[in-house]
């Protein structure tokens, strides 16, 4: 599942690596509280990664699926060993095994499953 390996890389030490699973033409969204970033390219996904801001942050996924080409999952996002919000996150995999498309919903006010 390419969305679990992407979310490790951008949790790991070098979030950059998680751009080697992209397609160069990726498009994709990501709402959070503050706001929509949006892209329609690899080098768009990188000026992202690049503007976030550095910490101890872990995707903890608890619920996934696949449904041909689309991958799904949820989860909580943990800094610090403290969750601040759910996320909800949807992929369009290419015939190659890359993301071409991305959407990813964070909240801090509402959990569609509770955290174990």
């Amino acid at each position: 599942m390419v969305l679990r390996e992407y979310m490790a890389r951008m949790d790991g030490q070098d979030p950059e690596k998680a751009l080697e699973l992209l397609e160069p033409g990726i498009r994709f969204l990501i709402a959070l509280p503050k706001g929509q970033r949006t892209g329609e390219s690899r080098e768009d996904f990188a000026a992202y990664i690049t503007g976030r801001n550095a910490v101890d942050r872990v995707h903890e996924i608890i619920r996934h699926s696949v449904d041909g080409d689309v991958e799904m999952v949820y989860g909580f996002v943990v800094e610090a060993g403290v969750p601040t919000g759910a996320f909800l996150s949807a992929a369009v995999v290419s015939p190659a095994g890359l993301m071409a498309r991305y959407q990813s919903f964070f909240t801090t006010d509402f959990n569609l499953v509770d955290r174990p």
